[in-house]
């Protein structure tokens, strides 16, 4: 019995030794970022940056591998069932682990049990742009016109169940209007038909549709904030049309359940500083978007309180996918 106990004793010491040593010299293979959105995107375009930056600071090349689908279900399981050791990054959003789960009774993936938090990178109110060609020129002509012509407009999301479909149908609850969803799957495509005219508006980031509204594609009329997007101060918010109108999008990074605390703990560090340098911000800062680098517990409660808020609005809007 003795001999026993020793044995075990032996093992769990050699396995403790074993993670102390895998954390130790982490990384020593390249890692790679799922990013469950199409290239362009909002997403996309954070996770290239971040991705270039902890390349540098980690001596290992992290590369994005784009993982579009499902409104980012298909990401996201892919890194729930992935090897937990930290080679394996998830670029979470709003929609995988807010918004999804309140729509969709069997997801793939439990955003809770399934991930360990890192570290939020950025948050932004949205922005509603429309095609050039639409005669509206601000919210309330927007809403007027979609009044008159109930069911004639189209808006454009990055898929069923993303922050831009959730986006659309609040409009539609709160103005009381009644304007088509039609998804793409990706920001980019959908930016694309709303530039073209086939659809006449899409409320997305300001991260996905900033080159396109500064080139004069699309024409912006509204952030979505509580409060005015310091990167757009000059444009309204909806709410100041449409009352009690609010819903951003936040970006981070999760891992695996199971990636030894050792390796999460510096990979925490590791993204928090990337989002600290002062290049990073400004590029950030520069797309609309506010740069953030906080703790995986301050994540993880974060994340928590905007499943339980977008949950009460899905839940009056009645909407409920089961695939």
């Amino acid at each position: 019995m003795k001999r026993l106990n020793r044995s075990v004793l032996l093992l769990v010491a050699f396995a403790l030794c074993a993670v102390g040593a895998s954390a130790q010299t982490y990384p020593n293979r390249p890692i790679k970022l799922i990013v469950a959105d199409s290239a362009g995107g909002a997403p996309d375009q954070l996770g290239r940056l971040v991705a270039q930056k902890l390349s540098n600071n980690l001596g290992q090349q992290v590369v994005v591998d784009n993982r579009a689908g499902a409104g980012g279900a298909l990401g996201a399981e892919l890194v729930a069932k992935s090897v937990p050791d930290g080679y394996t990054l998830l670029l979470t959003t709003t929609a995988i682990y807010a918004i999804l789960p309140n729509l969709r009774k069997n997801l793939p993936y439990d955003p809770v049990k399934d991930f360990v938090p890192i570290s939020r990178i950025a948050t932004a109110s949205n922005v509603l742009v429309v095609n050039n060609e639409l005669p509206a020129k601000n919210i309330a002509e927007l809403v007027k016109l979609a009044k008159e012509k109930p069911g004639a407009l189209n808006y454009a999301s990055a898929g069923v169940g993303t922050p831009a479909h959730l986006a659309g149908e609040m409009l539609n609850l709160l103005a009381d209007i009644t304007v088509v969803h039609v998804p793409y799957k990706g920001a980019a495509p959908a930016l694309t038909d709303v530039i073209a005219g086939n659809a006449q508006y899409i409320i997305t980031s300001p991260i996905a549709a900033g080159a396109h509204m500064t080139g004069g594609r699309v024409r912006a009329l509204a952030t979505t904030g509580a409060e005015r997007n310091p990167g757009l101060p000059d444009l309204p918010t909806i709410a100041e049309t449409v009352p009690g109108y609010e819903i951003t999008q936040t970006w981070g990074i999760v891992v695996a359940a199971g990636t030894p605390p050792e390796i999460a703990s510096k990979l925490s560090a590791e993204v928090v500083k990337v989002m600290n340098q002062p290049d990073v911000k400004e590029k950030v800062l520069a797309t609309g978007a506010t740069p953030a680098g906080d703790s995986p517990a301050a994540f993880e409660a974060f994340m928590a309180k905007e499943r339980q808020r977008l949950g009460d609005v899905t839940a009056k809007r009645g909407i409920v996918l089961t695939d």
